[in-house]
């Protein structure tokens, strides 16, 4: 028997505790937040099929089935726009290969996913724990410190608190974030009969990039959830969904409604030095006096934006290292593999973790393995996906790129982005095989087991 401690409440932390609870692992999850309510945010992650065979596997199949029932309607259609909402290319359910359920991507609130991932582990979870530091002691166990001055001792240290992990600053001080040279403004805008009618039926329905000058670019996501403003389950989603979402205490805490999710970014060198600084009204002014001369429907969209919901994102990601030496701490998710948003699939490698690292440690459970060699044998399968997940998601967001550049250079290059998607999207067999290849990369037809 062993006892695992995991420092963080976030994704990965709480799929892996879900995950070790279920096989009679003794595990406890250690969360700097006050309580469940707090560091919530109420904006998207997309869960592709990787993300999901992790939450089917780690969850109670009622939990499952609950994480289904609250997610937001599937996007139907992938698209990249000018910022004058011309279309370049769209790719819908004409070019999409059949999939099996398990392998369709879901889109769900960061807010929802964490009350799931909550939901029959409060017992586990101890709040307002701000981890200071760890030792490894003589006799083969490690204990963590807080802040507060209490202690927690286990088997195994999980570092799971994200890009600013500390566990990873005392653990692997050479493994370091970098800046890609961008900046991220996010938003959310009230989904409202008027909001919905600003933007075009592909953009509904669909998560879409909005190309501008100066390589600036924004995503677009409608989310529509089954329940109402009041959180009463809408009419016509199911009698299935409806009692899931009626019967789940998580609701409680959930307060996200129908939004338009947006994401600006843009290289700093276009930003005011103080952007880091900027909240609310005061950012989304910022993101309306840099796309002065984008759509005015674009910009209805941010200006009905709420200000509570607007901050700036430094968009930094990890290097690759070479292997460590296995020990009773180990790291998962963005603790050792922070990547940009360019390809969404930080939160669903964060859940591949979870997984695995949970079927490894089941086997030391049992017998099978020793301790070392299920968190050896989790390291060296999770850095060969990882860090090529990191390297193919900094190609997607570089602000030192000539697209993000200024002059002739950096116009040229965004005029042959822009050419080259127009072409792709009129030769059918192109784009399937684009949209094959991105659902590849996204887990499809994968298994880990």
């Amino acid at each position: 028997m062993f006892h695992v401690l995991i420092i963080g409440a976030g994704t990965g932390g709480l799929c892996l505790a879900q995950g070790l609870k279920r096989a009679g692992i003794s595990v406890a999850v250690y969360e700097r937040d006050l309580n469940r309510r707090d560091g919530l945010q109420g904006y998207r992650v997309g869960i592709d099929a990787d993300g999901k065979r992790a939450l089917k596997a780690n969850l109670a199949p009622e939990l499952y089935d609950t994480f289904i029932a609250t997610c937001a309607r599937r996007p139907v259609y992938g698209n990249q726009l000018t910022h004058e909402l011309k279309f370049l290319f769209s790719a819908g359910p004409e070019v999409a290969a059949a999939k099996e359920e398990d392998e369709q991507d879901e889109s769900v609130s960061r807010m929802t996913l964490r009350q799931v991932l909550l939901t029959g582990v409060e017992d586990v979870v101890h709040f307002d724990k701000e981890f200071v530091r760890y030792e490894r002691r003589s006799d083969g166990k490690v204990t963590a410190f807080f802040r507060d001055g209490s202690t927690a001792t286990g088997d195994l240290l999980v570092g799971a608190e994200g890009a600013r992990s500390e566990v990873r600053a005392q653990y692997l001080p050479h493994a370091r974030l970098v800046e890609t040279g961008l900046i991220g403004i996010t938003g959310k805008t009230p989904l409202t009969p008027e909001t919905a009618a600003l933007l075009p039926r592909r953009m509904i329905e669909g998560v879409s990039m909005v190309h501008g000058p100066k390589g600036f670019m924004c995503v677009f996501h409608v989310m529509r959830f089954k329940w109402d403003a009041d959180g009463r389950p809408k009419s016509g989603i199911g009698a299935t969904d409806a009692q899931a979402i009626a019967n789940w205490p998580g609701m409680l805490y959930d307060n996200s409604r129908d939004y338009i999710m947006w994401g600006f970014a843009a290289a700093e060198r276009w930003l005011p030095k103080d952007v880091s600084r900027m909240r609310g009204a005061q950012i989304q002014r910022l993101v309306l006096d840099l796309t002065s001369d984008w759509h005015p429907s674009l910009r209805r969209i941010f200006e009905l934006g709420d200000p509570g919901s607007s901050f700036p994102l430094m968009i930094r990601t990890s290097e690759p290292i070479d292997p460590w030496p296995t020990t009773n701490v180990t790291l998962i998710g963005d603790a050792i593999h922070t990547m940009t948003p360019g390809r969404g699939v930080g939160a669903n490698t964060a859940l591949r973790d979870a997984r695995l690292l949970t079927r490894n440690l089941v086997r030391a459970h049992g017998g099978e393995w020793t301790l070392l060699e299920a968190v050896h044998g989790y390291e060296t399968k999770m850095a060969r996906y990882a860090w090529d997940a990191v390297i193919k998601s900094r190609a997607q967001m570089d602000g030192r790129s000539v697209l993000h550049g200024g002059g002739l250079a950096g116009g040229l290059a965004r005029a042959g982005m822009r050419t080259a998607l127009r072409v792709m999207d009129r030769l059918p067999p192109v784009k399937r095989r684009i949209v094959d290849a991105e659902s590849a990369f996204r887990g499809a037809g994968r298994d880990d087991d």
